[in-house]
């Protein structure tokens, strides 16, 4: 999601506008008017609990970067690079008897998984719309447990490093009808065909030692297995429908859903303390400019954006160590933002999100998190316009 459709809880499939990027919706491009770069980032600020145990964790991280610029009147095209996920952890467990600590387990992992993306929008009718848009995941991530215990020399670890790589298609559509006036109704409605993310690499199982630094170093591999196998990514739909007067207000509302994901090849989860299930999304969201062209007032020119998102992620996290008990982890956000405008047609774009995901009910960890993101948004005016001297 681009900082702008975040700030409107997510939605965006119905959604076009002459300068802004649609990461949702390749048919949107279709509105192009003027050449658009792009660049966002993102602040995540989280409270993790458990019972009566709390930590804090703070990251910052690139969203995107993407170029966006229209094909002739009626069609227009994008490209960028976008992080789709990240891995970056380290917990501890520890066994205590008689007040001593004899034991302990340490959870580590890094990485993340990138997408390279190009979008194509063209108007086929004079209010319906056409898109298609391909795109390529990539990324490498890193797994350990490593486990010491009171008065053995040597620790053991048990680390995974897997590349994953696949790419998919999203086919899109839009609907934009003046129903009264100056009121237009939008709708809209995406498709993202299953694919496949294949994984290879290694699970090591070794000892190691520690000094007195903190340094570790390896000793005996005791296993050393090749790992491959694939995700398989169901169909992905997401439908919207969204009412509102030109660069002046406009609300929204969003469905999405995507059957359970599957595993093959890899290592088997059907006694695992997690699986996978149907995932879904409900957003509503919109935008209110007060006065676009207003002289007098710059907080008239203004756009506010708000919205309210409920996810059900489609993880579902076992809390009894039998596989009987499984508990479903939902997500649940409000946000809001300003869009603030700069030279010409760029603008400055602030999106804070408050939102709780998990729960913990059973034993099990929930998340409370604020999301601060930014970006920069240049409209270039001057691309593609024909020169009268040279």
């Amino acid at each position: 999601k681009t900082v702008e459709q975040s700030s409107m809880g997510g939605i965006g499939v119905a959604y076009n506008h002459y300068k802004y990027l649609n990461f949702t919706n390749p048919a949107a491009y279709s509105n192009l008017r003027y050449t658009t770069y792009a660049f966002g980032l993102v602040n995540n600020a989280m409270t993790i609990k458990n019972g009566d145990a709390s930590a804090n964790a703070n990251s910052t991280s690139l969203s995107y970067v993407a170029l966006a610029f229209p094909i002739g009147k009626n069609a227009g095209f994008s490209l960028g690079v976008q992080p789709i996920s990240s891995v970056g952890y380290s917990l501890s467990n520890n066994v205590i008897v008689n007040d001593e600590i004899t034991e302990v387990s340490v959870y580590a992992g890094n990485g993340g998984i990138n997408r390279v993306y190009g979008g194509f929008g063209i108007k086929i009718f004079k209010d319906f719309s056409l898109g298609i848009e391909a795109d390529y995941s990539f990324g490498k991530l890193e797994n350990s447990i490593t486990n010491q215990r009171l008065n053995i020399s040597l620790a053991t670890r048990n680390k995974e490093s897997l590349i994953v790589r696949g790419g998919s298609v999203t086919l899109g559509t839009q609907y934009q009808k003046i129903i009264k006036k100056d009121l237009v109704l939008n709708a809209g409605a995406t498709v993202k065909l299953g694919n496949d993310l294949k994984i290879t690499g290694n699970d090591y199982l070794y000892s190691l030692t520690f000094n007195n630094s903190g340094g570790e170093s390896p000793r005996d591999t005791i296993s050393n297995v090749e790992v491959t196998g694939k995700y398989k990514l169901p169909i992905k739909t997401i439908f919207g429908v969204g009412l509102g007067k030109f660069d002046k207000w406009y609300v929204g509302a969003e469905y999405e859903t995507q059957d359970a994901f599957q595993t093959i090849g890899l290592s088997n989860t059907t006694n695992a303390s997690f699986k996978y299930g149907q995932s879904n999304r409900v957003s509503i969201g919109g935008f209110i400019i007060p006065k676009v062209n207003s002289i007098s007032s710059y907080w008239q020119r203004v756009t506010y954006r708000a919205g309210l998102r409920l996810e059900k992620t489609g993880l579902l996290i076992d809390s009894s160590g039998n596989s009987s008990n499984f508990s479903s982890v939902d997500d649940f956000g409000i946000s809001f933002g300003l869009g603030l405008p700069l030279k010409e047609l760029s603008s400055v774009n602030m999106g804070f999100e408050f939102g709780k995901r998990g729960t913990t009910t059973n034993n099990l960890i929930q998340e409370n998190y604020f999301n601060f993101r930014l970006s920069l948004s240049l409209t270039d005016t001057n691309w593609f316009k024909k020169r009268k001297i040279d």
